[in-house]
């Protein structure tokens, strides 16, 4: 039987109250932190791209896939009793799941964004995810694949493989989503968070992460079958699967990407 497949993606903002402690930014407002900060980077380096650790995580969409179990998340949304949960929840809970199911990692530039703020994050809040930093001490499936080396299948960075590791080839999700013939952005892309988190509109975040987590998946879905891991009717199967869990969604978010891809 393979392995599950954890899909993911996160959406960070600057973090704040890091830059107060090491700039000494007392007596600003959050905005005018934030602010400060893209001047500085861009000062340095002609862009805003804040370096990895200064990213605070505010959502990571995942799509957990194993045999006919199929499930959709963001962490991050405001729970059942309203509770907002915290960075360090976050992590917690994704790396709860790799604790739990060791499931193949998925991604779109992973190795070079997300999975370096992922451990920035973990050390900044205390978050322990032993299954994750595993390398063969103590399992030794772990010494010739694990999450952590770049040539591994633990973890597979869908933009990094693609390109045969070469940064000249790479490509964006989003390119690569619509060439496919799915919907790739829906109205939203990572310039947009951090004004959307500042002016209070975090299910716009959350809903945005799980659309790049579906074209994602999608793309996941091609290269299995492009690699000899999917039968055609594997691969058919496996889409009109997604296609149903999205229909029987009530959110509107999960209808308006079904609509785009199916019509």
């Amino acid at each position: 039987m393979s392995a599950p497949v954890l899909v993911f993606d996160l959406e960070t903002v600057p973090d704040i109250e890091g830059a107060r402690r090491l700039y000494d930014f007392d007596g600003l407002t959050d905005r005018e932190v934030a602010d400060a900060m893209f001047a500085m980077r861009r000062a340095q380096t002609g862009s805003e791209f804040l370096r990895h650790p200064l990213h605070r995580i505010v959502s990571i969409g995942v799509l957990y896939q194993g045999g006919e179990a199929l499930k959709l998340s963001a962490f991050g949304r405001d729970g059942e009793d309203g509770h907002t949960p915290d960075e360090a929840e976050l992590l917690r809970q994704f790396f709860g799941v790799i604790d739990q199911r060791t499931p193949t990692l998925v991604s779109w530039n992973g190795s070079g964004f997300d999975l370096p703020v992922l451990h920035y994050r973990a050390l900044v809040n205390g978050v322990q995810a032993p299954r994750y930093w595993e390398q063969g001490d103590d399992d030794r499936e772990f010494r010739y694949n694990n999450y952590l080396s770049r040539f591994h299948w633990r973890h597979v960075d869908l933009m990094d493989v693609l390109a045969g590791f070469q940064g000249r080839a790479v490509t964006g999700l989003d390119t690569m989503a619509s060439l496919l013939g799915y919907p790739g952005k829906l109205g939203m892309d990572g310039s947009m968070v951090w004004p959307a988190w500042r002016d209070g509109r975090a299910g716009e975040i959350h809903d945005y992460v799980e659309h790049d987590v579906l074209n994602t998946y999608l793309v996941w879905l091609r290269f299995e079958h492009m690699r000899g891991h999917l039968t055609d009717d594997a691969l058919k199967s496996r889409q009109d699967q997604l296609a149903d869990y999205l229909a029987a969604s009530p959110a509107e978010h999960h209808l308006e990407f079904l609509e785009a891809w199916r019509g």
